[in-house]
């Protein structure tokens, strides 16, 4: 009998708007808050900087805003981008946070800088922090800072001198490797790492990708075999016509991105349905409307559980980027709950991994 898939959540905490940045954060721990009570493996805080329809800014302080309104559910980042933070200031941050939830706490880890380069420039205006080249070597820097015995460094020719996290660690961060390229798939199987795939990005290259990660694993402390989960896209309601409306603020904000026109808060459904978008944003939509899953709760749950099998993942980590119809609750987001909701009681409660579904009211 194959394992139970788990379903997981990546949260860039939208903002729509009709909603400050108070609103967003808080709609997106009542969401955690609701994953912990339907039976989710985790629930991770993506980090994008300068942008006006994304509050998810700095996953380690809203990893621990939702600790403290969570009972089970693994709480991490997805990811933390290495090239804008020095090391030890990452190591600190996320084992304090192991310590105040013990075994609850995942970091993930990315090589991308999250923004652009004026923002990378003041990320890194206080002083010297990692830069990708030497990212791999920064990745192992965090696994030794965060370990109970801490590095060792040798200055100079001056006897060792211990650098530690935390002074008492009783347990550690599950750390995770994050990519969408052949590069960060390599560098995890070598550093015996779990790895996600980023197939929200495009779905392009995630089997070349995952298959470069099996063959290149070496077993280590953090990992004993391959350790896959794969993000994808998700918006899920009563009817594909209504998800796909509910999609389209989110669709129409990501045609704007790769075609470089403004981006702005999410506008609502009824005012994405009155927008005109070029042909060419159009066809982007169009694309990524098949790669994504938009669909009723029966057809989303067999999309993907397949995805998972075509893959060879036992998680499937789903990014809910449901909009909200005009005069919604704005501290609320209320169609992303009814997406993990509406999956959730067709994929977890079939395994009997959560109770019914908590389906929101509209």
């Amino acid at each position: 009998m194959s394992a139970p898939l788990r379903l997981s959540v990546l949260d860039l905490v939208p903002v729509r708007a009709d909603q400050t940045s108070a609103d967003a954060i808080a709609a997106s721990l009542q969401l955690a808050s609701l994953a912990d009570r339907l039976g989710y493996e985790r629930f991770w805080f993506a980090e994008h900087h300068n942008m006006p329809s994304v509050a998810s800014t700095n996953p380690p302080v809203l990893i621990a805003l939702a600790a403290g309104r969570t009972e089970r559910i693994r709480l991490g980042s997805g990811g933390v981008m290495l090239p804008n933070h020095a090391p030890f200031v990452i190591a600190e941050q996320f084992a304090a946070l192991e310590a105040a939830a013990p075994g609850r706490i995942d970091l993930g880890i990315g090589r991308a800088p999250g923004s652009d380069p004026v923002i990378s420039a003041l990320l890194r205006s206080s002083g010297h922090t990692s830069d990708v080249d030497t990212f791999p070597s920064n990745v192992n820097d965090v696994l030794a800072l965060m370990d109970g015995g801490g590095a060792q460094l040798s200055l100079r020719g001056a006897a060792p001198y211990v650098v530690r996290a935390t002074p008492a660690a009783g347990s550690v961060p599950e750390v995770w490797l994050l990519g969408s390229s052949d590069y960060s798939a390599k560098l995890a199987g070598q550093t015996g790492l779990p790895y996600v795939f980023a197939h929200h990005f495009s779905g392009e290259g995630t089997a070349a990708a995952l298959s470069l990660y099996r063959r290149e694993f070496v077993p280590s402390l953090y990992a004993a075999e391959p350790k896959t989960l794969l993000t994808v896209n998700a918006v899920v309601a009563d009817t594909a016509d209504e998800a796909f409306a509910l999609a389209l603020p989110q669709l129409q904000q990501m045609a704007r991105l790769r075609t470089g026109q403004p981006l702005f808060a999410l506008p609502s459904v009824e005012e994405a349905q009155a927008t005109e978008m070029t042909p060419a944003q159009n066809e982007m939509i169009d694309r990524m409307r098949g790669a994504w899953i938009i669909d009723d709760a029966s057809g989303a749950a067999s999309r993907i559980a397949a995805l998972a099998e075509r893959f060879g993942v036992d998680e499937v980590m789903l990014v809910p980027g449901a909009g909200a119809r005009n005069g919604e609750e704005k501290a609320r987001a209320i169609s992303r709950e009814l997406t993990l909701s509406l999956v959730a009681g067709e994929l977890l409660s079939a395994q009997g991994l959560a109770a019914a579904a908590d389906v929101p009211a509209r």
